[in-house]
């Protein structure tokens, strides 16, 4: 299909149909920039390479013959002045509503198996002259298919704990597993994941002590008495490479209820361990590392291990992907809400290329072809979701 004029790019790429609901901050008159002409250069130039306002700006002079077929662009290209204006000034809330109404749209049908919720702080967007702090983002990462779901700024002035429910409130969790980090581990973020028909698989650490405290001995015991007469399961894996040797050892121990006698804990079922070893050949050094968890079913060991590691993918396929692919962290945005604006966009920018089209190769690589080839880019906006 060609773009012929906006009708067209909104058929074809549905996000932009969605954007089309955000209110203009600016005063009336002073608009002389249409917003959705400057939303849709922004996302394309972001797939394309861009990481900041200036780069935005000089894509969009490089591709305005193509823009202008199916934009209206009534006084050409914005400058980068104007769009890190605009999207300082872009309600937040409002963009990340058009986020999360556009992935559920294209992830009706798919099976969101696994959801792994973990923050990270955009270290750019720290501006010292004016004492204002980086910013801090909490995603919400499907694992099977690669995309967030949602995503949420940490309040300045709170922490990971407050913003987490607002996230999980947002999900559809019935039948899926939720992972969360040490920082998640509190009562209400397990009764809200249940309540919601998820299954969680919570890290435990010292921010619950006693409870962390009963779980390590309950290990502890159970392993000097070879867990005799204890619902309990175990799996083992090796990994080699890159010059170390890493093995692991999942353990699950089952009827764990008496852990949380005042069900605070919305169904806590069984609990897990990882013991992680690793051997650096060149050198012979060990380490050893053991981790806990709270279960909200009995998982095989399998299972959990599974879940376990997927949990890290976001780590791995999302923040080290914005971090290195996008230059997330050496990003200097920061007036106004542009830094919270922005990681919306290269979350947009990320889940359309992982979606790949016909370019079979790396992140790096799909973002060059888009630069390069217009009819990849456009493939990449129409990307199925489903397929």
């Amino acid at each position: 299909m060609e773009i012929n004029t906006f009708e067209d790019v909104a058929e074809v790429m549905p996000l932009v149909e969605c954007l089309g609901g955000i209110t203009d901050p600016r005063m009336e008159g002073k608009n002389a920039h249409l917003l959705i002409d400057i939303l849709v250069i922004s996302i394309c130039a972001i797939i394309c390479g861009a990481e900041h306002w200036t780069e935005i700006e000089d894509f969009g002079k490089c591709k305005k013959k193509w823009f202008s077929s199916f934009l209206k662009l009534p006084n050409g290209i914005p400058s980068h002045d104007t769009i890190g204006r605009v999207f300082a000034l872009i309600d937040p809330k409002q963009l990340q509503q058009c986020y999360v109404e556009w992935i559920q749209e294209f992830m009706k049908g798919v099976d969101v198996h696994h959801i792994c919720l973990d923050g990270k702080t955009v270290r750019g967007s720290r501006h010292a002259p004016d004492d204002k702090k980086p910013i801090h983002m909490i995603s919400a990462y499907a694992h099977a298919c690669g995309l967030v779901l949602t995503q949420e700024k940490v309040d300045a002035t709170s922490n990971e704990i407050t913003a987490l429910p607002d996230v999980l409130k947002r999900l559809v969790l019935a039948g899926a597993i939720v992972s969360i980090d040490a920082m998640g581990c509190q009562s209400e973020i397990a009764k809200l994941v249940k309540a919601q028909g998820g299954e969680y698989v919570l890290s435990l650490k010292g921010n619950q002590g006693k409870l962390a405290q009963e779980v390590e001995h309950h290990f502890e015991c159970a392993q000097r008495d070879r867990f005799v007469l204890l619902d309990h399961d175990t799996h083992n894996t090796v990994d080699r490479g890159h010059g170390r040797l890493e093995t692991r050892r999942y353990d699950v121990i089952g009827d764990a209820g008496w852990l949380d006698p005042k069900k605070r804990w919305g169904g806590l079922a069984a609990v897990g361990r990882v013991v992680s070893t690793r051997e650096v050949k060149s050198t012979g050094v060990k380490s050893k590392e053991t981790r806990y968890y709270i279960l909200s079913r009995r998982f095989t060991a399998k299972e959990f291990a599974k879940a376990s590691r997927n949990h890290w993918g976001i780590e791995n396929s999302l923040h080290w992907i914005l971090d290195v692919a996008f230059g997330e962290d050496s990003c200097r945005v920061h007036a106004g809400c542009a830094a919270e604006n922005f990681v919306v966009l290269r979350h947009i920018a990320l889940g359309l290329l992982k979606q790949g089209g016909s370019i079979k190769r790396g992140i790096k690589t799909r973002r060059k072809v888009a630069g390069w080839d217009e009819n990849y880019l456009l493939e990449l906006l129409k990307a199925d979701f489903h397929a």
